[in-house]
């Protein structure tokens, strides 16, 4: 399959730059030193349409492809990193589930102010004990009446306790199926309910404008009517929901590789040593090859699996398109990051240059949305392997 983007791609590609450059670049270093989340450029990015780009017009949206979603995060990832996983976990964790399993009413009372940035909503997957391993969920949901009481807590939560965050989505346990396995589905919470409640954001190494909490839940209580799609199918659902998010991260990461390969082309042509740029060194000009290499490659996995998403492949398909580009562009993106600091010598140490900031926020992308780990097994399972 052979794909490029399309000149209107590109066009928007710009007009995210511009953005980009003009409205984050210059305060990204101080919000990454306080640890500040920028709920105004939160709103800046929803007034730029790019919450809404894959929602339906009638929410507020633009009715357009995923592809343009992943422009619109490599873009934003390119200046930053938490930036870009705000818009790709508001979109493929907040809006996404909401849109592909909620109700007319659901999407009618969550969607405009999701779509239009006005709002964030989190989805709680990951809990202390359940990881990866995702279906050893604890977090039980009883039916008493017309309500879901729900017990239990969740952690690394993305856009889940904000002063904008409206609802977390959560999987919740609510029976067990006849051959004993848990019965799981998923169940939106509002913020501000009686019992849930977002912990203090983490110390984290990286991510440092991202907004990331762990949730607990005691004796919450919301109407029955908030289970999000069919009863039981709350896994399956946001197995689904990860495959687009796998991609979705590909192309943040894309985005942390292209950043590498431009602050190195531009530090080494600038810097000397011995009487001449230090690019004209083959130990460093080499490397800054490697890097355009991954810029490319990454790339063009990226975006033949956003268009294969679009064309509306086969799921088993999509799958292993999706967990090739998220594992290669993840991999690469913290080799990428090792490259430019060593370019950058020892200034590339130094939190006042961009590189270290990308080579703390790289090590995630490895991690989240299925760790490399996963990826790998999930390849092997999709080339016929009997892997465990």
């Amino acid at each position: 399959m052979t794909f490029a983007l399309s000149s209107e791609h590109e066009s928007f590609r710009r007009s995210v730059r511009e953005f980009a450059e003009a409205e984050i670049a210059p305060h990204v270093a101080q919000w990454d030193k306080d640890h500040h989340f920028p709920v105004d450029a939160v709103h800046k990015i929803g007034r730029m349409g790019l919450f809404g780009l894959t929602a339906p017009e009638e929410f507020g949206g633009s009715g357009g492809d995923f592809t343009s979603l992943c422009v619109a995060i490599e873009e934003l990832g390119r200046v930053d990193q938490s930036i870009g996983i705000t818009l790709e976990a508001g979109v493929g964790l907040g809006i996404t589930p909401i849109l592909e399993y909620g109700t007319q009413e659901h999407k009618e009372a969550w969607l405009p102010d999701l779509v239009a940035g006005r709002t964030l909503a989190g989805f709680g997957l990951t809990e202390p004990g359940a990881g990866s391993d995702a279906s050893a969920t604890r977090t039980r949901a009883e039916l008493d009446g017309d309500e879901w009481v729900v017990n239990g807590s969740k952690q690394f939560i993305t856009n889940s306790g904000s002063d904008i965050t409206s609802l977390v989505t959560v999987t919740a346990r609510t029976g067990t199926r006849e051959n004993g396995s848990p019965e799981i589905s998923a169940i939106m919470v509002p913020s501000g309910t009686p019992g849930f409640v977002a912990e203090a954001p983490y110390d984290k190494l990286g991510w440092h404008l991202s907004d990331t909490h762990a949730l607990s839940f005691t004796d919450v209580r919301v109407p029955s009517d908030h289970l999000l799609g069919e009863r039981g199918r709350g896994y399956a659902q946001f197995l689904a929901t990860l495959d687009d998010g796998r991609i979705a991260i590909a192309a943040l990461a894309v985005g942390c590789i292209q950043a590498c390969l431009d602050m190195s082309v531009q530090y080494a042509g600038e810097r000397t040593t011995f009487g001449v740029p230090i690019g004209t060194k083959q130990g460093v000009a080499f490397q800054i090859s490697d890097l355009a290499v991954m810029a490319q490659a990454g790339r063009a996995l990226t975006y033949q699996a956003a268009a294969m998403k679009d064309a509306g492949a086969p799921a088993k398909e999509l799958k292993q398109a999706a967990s090739i580009a998220k594992l290669y562009t993840s991999e690469a993106a913290v080799t990428a990051t090792r490259i430019a600091t060593q370019v950058f010598g020892g200034y590339g140490f130094m939190e006042e240059y961009p590189v270290a900031r990308f080579y703390r926020d790289a090590k995630i992308l490895e991690i989240g949305e299925g760790t490399s780990e996963i990826q790998r097994m999930l390849i092997a399972r999709g080339l016929g392997l009997p892997v465990e």
